[in-house]
């Protein structure tokens, strides 16, 4: 559905909460989009396994926020409407988040059996389905405790529970790829619609969505102290304070528990990337909507417009991106030397003609293509079109 009363819908919104989403969401299409996967600067990878980059923090983040959002939703539909009443709408929410990502999953081949399964959309949707009831019924100390709670359960079966891998060699304990326990429920449940580049494992596997949903919860602690807003500094102090905490305790574990891992969506990975979303939230904040400079306030919130831009319809730019790959994908142009290439494969020979390093090639492919991406987001923006499932 579309909201077109765009200055009524803007004027109830968190700035800062509209910008930060939304520079996720691009820093998510311009990782994805690489001109050459064989040719791209380390930081716009993912870890080879343990460890994090760049890229490691941008789906934690919009988990992260996805939780402020939702206690703020929350706090706004309960004001005319029951408790079970929003969650049955964020449960509808929720589902169709996940039909969207299986739909994408299905393009350009539609062959269910062969079809992934899991996916990124289909995290946040399952992460939402199982939070919800938390955030609407418990308080701070309560998701805090439930948070605990889904790391322990997590920590206890990977680090207890015996299970085979692939090759039917039995490990307790293996934090390696394809032989951790979380691989084997993915195998077990979902065997032949994995992600096709590991075959044995997938990286928004099952088991792991456990301390996904603590990082969602992370965020709806976050988003109790926002929908307080506006806040004082003491507030957002305590907010990016909090952060740091995450910081620090996601660092200890990956010493004492489980390294940092996104793949396996470890404890340490899910507090530490929790806590670096709550401080860049709580910086964000001071300087687009509780800073008492109006100056540099109105400064700084020009300077995210692009962002906010992306941010009001993150999730629907987000599957456009994912379409449009996918799509043009299918498309295969013939070439003047005879070779049939991809529309964006295309694209790239030509920048490849340009004086530019093999890496710096890459990337501007996938600037352009964020452009692109932009381009519909202030489309939507001027029309004053918000999608929202």
């Amino acid at each position: 559905m579309t909201d077109r009363d765009g200055a009524a819908t803007r004027s109830t919104r968190l700035y800062s909460l509209d910008a930060l989403r939304g520079l996720t969401v691009a820093a998510m299409v311009l990782v994805n989009n690489p001109g050459d996967w064989s040719h791209v600067y380390a930081p716009l990878l993912h870890a080879a396994w343990n460890g994090w980059t760049f890229t490691d923090t941008i789906f934690p983040a919009f988990l992260f926020i996805a939780g402020v959002s939702m206690v703020i939703s929350v706090q706004r539909s309960l004001g005319s409407n029951s408790r079970p009443a929003v969650l049955r709408r964020l449960a509808q929410r929720a589902l169709i988040i996940i039909a969207i990502g299986f739909a994408l999953n299905l393009v350009p081949s539609f062959d269910f059996a062969t079809v992934r399964w899991p996916g990124v959309l289909q995290r946040i949707g399952l992460c939402i389905l199982i939070a919800a009831p938390m955030v609407l019924w418990l308080g701070g100390r309560g998701l805090v405790a439930m948070a605990v709670l889904l790391m322990a359960l997590y920590s206890a079966l990977m680090l207890w529970v015996p299970v085979p891998d692939a090759d039917g060699v039995l490990h307790r304990g293996s934090l390696e790829a394809g032989r951790d326990t979380g691989a084997f429920v993915d195998r077990w449940l979902m065997s032949g619609h994995l992600w096709a580049h590991s075959k044995t494992w997938d990286p928004e596997g099952l088991l792991s969505t456990l301390p996904a949903v603590a990082t969602l919860l992370f965020g709806a602690l976050a988003g109790r102290l926002l929908r307080q807003a506006p806040l004082t500094a003491r507030q957002t102090f305590m907010l990016a304070l909090a952060g740091v905490a995450g910081l620090a305790l996601g660092l200890l574990l990956d010493q004492v528990l489980m390294p940092i891992n996104k793949s396996l969506w470890t404890p340490s990975y899910a507090l530490f990337m929790s806590g670096l979303t709550a401080i860049a939230l709580a910086v964000c904040y001071w300087l687009a909507d509780g800073t008492g400079h109006a100056a540099l306030r109105n400064r700084v919130r020009a300077l995210l417009l692009p962002g906010v831009m992306f941010g009001v319809n993150a999730l629907a730019i987000f599957a456009l991106s994912g379409l449009v790959v996918r799509v043009l994908g299918a498309v295969k142009i013939a070439t003047a030397a005879g070779s049939v290439v991809t529309p964006l494969g295309w694209a790239m020979d030509q920048i490849r003609r340009l004086p530019l390093d093999a890496n710096d090639a890459s990337l501007l492919h996938a600037v352009l293509f964020l452009l692109a991406m932009f381009i519909v987001a202030w489309f939507m923006w001027r029309k004053q079109i918000i999608i929202k499932v």
